[in-house]
């Protein structure tokens, strides 16, 4: 099997499997886990300083990725307005995402990928072609996010939207707990 094949054996089912995860989380009831809600905040945080240093030789793309943080900040202030908490008795406190702001985010997420692979593929493959020829290939441009504000402006959104969601999904669920307390005692 050619090695190049490989890669997308391994890849694909990877990514399918990403994208599943991220879609189960975005529909239902989803329990509240306060440790891994704080781990996601801090690797978001240090995705978006890394990003931010990256785009520190292109001004176009920290535009992009701040812009796209801000809007994310917004649409995360929206997203806990629409949020509600329910206690579960099998799950224990839970929270129900708002489904559309979660399909919004997924589908910006997989048309911009869909869309960089579109634009990309062409070069990819020319490339592909003159090095199984022998023939010296011009350098291919960067692949990721390093050449795109757009992208740049989706991962924004995508960063600043769980940071601020997250935060206050803990700052609104400790509040839930108060009432529920406060309810009780009465």
């Amino acid at each position: 099997m050619p090695a190049h094949l490989t890669n997308y054996l391994i890849m694909l089912p990877l990514l399918a499997w990403i994208i599943w995860r991220r879609v189960s989380r975005s529909f239902g009831r989803q329990p509240i886990q306060r440790k891994r809600m704080i781990f996601r905040i801090v690797m978001f945080s240090i995705i978006g300083g890394v990003l931010a240093l990256g785009g520190f030789h292109q001004i176009a793309l920290a535009e992009g990725l701040f812009g796209g943080v801000l809007l994310g900040g917004v649409l995360g202030l929206l997203g806990l307005r629409l949020t509600r908490f329910a206690a579960d008795p099998v799950k224990g406190d839970c929270y129900l995402p708002n489904p559309w702001i979660g399909a919004l985010l997924t589908v910006l997420l997989l048309g911009r990928l869909g869309w960089r692979l579109l634009v990309l593929w062409p070069g990819m493959q020319q490339a592909s072609a003159l090095a199984a020829t022998g023939g010296s290939a011009a350098p291919m441009p960067p692949m990721g996010y390093a050449s795109s504000p757009l992208t740049m402006l989706v991962i924004g959104l995508l960063v600043g939207y769980y940071i601020v969601y997250f935060s206050g999904l803990l700052i609104h669920h400790r509040r839930f707990q108060q009432a529920q307390q406060s309810a009780a005692a009465m």
